[in-house]
Parts: structure tokens; sequence; C-alpha cells
């Protein structure tokens, strides 16, 4: 038998020795707060604009599009135009159009009359608001030596430049975005800013695209294309008529492609892409692959029709085809 103030001395002692753990580890614990608190304001502090500018907070602090009802949609396009108006002098147009309803978008190229004349190529990019400083083309034509048992896209010639088109024993394919149906550009993308409209056109989002271009890398078609730097287009030929998913002018870091030319397609339902209407020798169609009266499903049902890599399971809406 221990005396009992000898146990009463021991449970003080021991009182205060968990006393003291518990107050040690509040201290830790408070410590540790502190210094992720710390961190968490200075990372906000390099990441959050420095500016007073309150359009500026607007873009930061916007919504994902799909997310966004009628009336944040109308206000973000009506900041837009005001920023692009602001920027290139002129006033801006930037509509939010919906997919149209019944409409599934198609294209065909008949690569027995195309001749490589490139006018597709500078139509698109006048009609689509693309960089010409540094260069973005959304259309790439290649060119193959007539008889090639193999036809090979990443080692073909894109930078063919002869005195006269079509140049005697070569073929002519152009290739852009092939509007997937089942897109991978869409799967890997990490902040959902680009995803499948109801009308089949794949779409970004230039304001949540973050550039880190894992898209670039899942597209099997080279189709689409990084701004490593603020696009310059000259004010006298900016497009004024565009789409938020569409021709807007772009940023720097952000990634683009074809859109079908959404601004023309959906805000004129029944017009041609600027390609198709280019086009001399009437290679390229376009149309609702839905209609089984349009232009494109008679080439589709009528002609020797491929699509590009069929095997990736990628389900392109753009068909290849020879009429002769």
């Amino acid at each position: 038998m221990y005396p009992t103030n000898y146990l009463h001395k021991e449970t003080l002692d021991r009182i205060n020795m968990n006393e003291k753990k518990d107050k040690l580890i509040k201290e830790r614990t408070l410590s540790r707060r502190s210094l992720l608190k710390g961190m968490a304001a200075g990372a906000a502090a390099i990441a959050l604009p420095n500016t007073s500018d309150a359009s500026v907070w607007d873009a930061f602090f916007q919504k994902h599009f799909r997310e966004m009802n009628a009336k944040e949609v109308s206000g973000v396009l009506e900041r837009l135009e005001r920023e692009y108006s602001e920027k290139y002098k002129m006033p801006i147009n930037v509509k939010a159009n919906k997919a149209i309803p019944g409409v599934k978008f198609g294209y065909g190229l008949d690569l027995s009359r195309c001749i490589g004349c490139r006018r597709c190529v500078y139509a698109c990019v006048g009609e689509n608001n693309q960089s010409r400083d540094p260069q973005i083309h959304w259309i790439t034509v290649l060119t193959f030596k007539e008889g090639e048992k193999w036809v090979n896209l990443e080692d073909a010639n894109k930078y063919y430049n002869p005195a006269k088109v079509p140049e005697p024993g070569h073929f002519y394919m152009p290739v852009q975005c092939q509007q997937c149906e089942n897109p991978p550009c869409v799967k890997v993308c990490p902040t959902k800013a680009t995803w499948k409209e109801d009308d089949g056109i794949v779409v970004i989002d230039y304001n949540w695209c973050i550039g880190c271009r894992y898209c670039m890398a899942a597209c099997p078609y080279g189709a689409r294309h990084f701004n490593w730097a603020e696009p310059g287009i000259p004010k006298e030929e900016i497009n004024p008529n565009t789409h938020y998913l569409g021709n807007r002018p772009r940023y720097k870091g952000v990634v683009e492609k074809c859109t079908f030319c959404i601004q023309r397609t959906r805000n004129q339902p029944g017009r041609y892409t600027a390609c198709v209407e280019i086009c001399p020798v009437g290679a390229r169609k376009f149309g609702n692959l839905l209609d089984p009266d349009s232009e494109i499903r008679y080439c589709i049902e009528n002609k020797r029709v491929f699509r590009l890599k069929d095997d990736l399971n990628t389900n392109p809406k753009f068909f290849y085809f020879f009429a002769t």
C-alpha cells in the first residue's frame, strides 16, 4: 500500500503530463493549419488577377458554359462583345445559338476532284479569325504521289509549292477536325473545356481551356492547334460575326480547331461552311446526316466512301469518297 499523499502526487503528475501533451499537440496542429493557410493565401495571390477591373474578375470566376443559365450566358456575351470591340476598335457580335433540333452535321470530300489549291484553307482562316502571325490553319492539305500502295498521313507533304496545281502525278487530301462521334479529345480534357454538341460539332470553351494540350495528344488527326503567342489578326481582317464556341477571337495559351463554321451553320441555318462555298471544283459537301434527301446522305449512300483511321473507333462524321 502506498500512502494517499503519494498517490495524489502521482496522479497530479500524470494529469500535468497529459495536459502538456495536449497543449503540444494543439500547438503543432495550429502551426500546421497556419502553414496551410499561408500556403493557400500565397497561391491565391499568385493565381488571382492583380486588378480592380470588374470584367477581369467576371472572366476569372466565370462558370462552365453548360452550367450557366440564359441570363448568365447573356451577361458573358455582352462582356465579350465589349472587350473585343474595345480591342479591335469595331463592333464585334458574339452569339451562342444552340444546336438546331433534328440536325447532325456531316461532311464529305471528293478526292477525285480536289486540286490542292488551298483556297479552302484561306477561306477558313478569314471566316474563323485564325491567327496570321503566328500562323494557324485549321485545314491542312496533304499531297501524295499517285500509285503509292500505302498512304501515310504522318509522312505526307503539306508544304508543297509547285508553280501550278494540280501537279501531274499527285493527288491531294485535305485534313481537318473529323468531328468524331466518339472523340478521344473530349475524354482526356481535365477541365471539360471541350465536348460534343447535339448537332455533332465538337466545340471548345476558350475561357475554360487551360492549355494542357492533352486533347492535341489524344487527337489522331492532328486537327487541334495551340496558340503559343497572342493571336495576330489585322483589325481590318477581323470577321465581326462570331459564335462563343466558334470563331470569336482566341487567347494566348488555348487550343482551337474547326467547328464546321458554327457561326454560319447555326446562326444562318442552311448556309454552307466557308470552305464548301469557296471550293472552285465542288469537291466539298456539307449537310444534315439525318435528312435522307441531303447531299451528304446521297454521297454516303452512293459513292465509294471511307473515313480516316476508322479502326480507332472514333466514328468520324467526315467522309472521303471518289466520285469518278
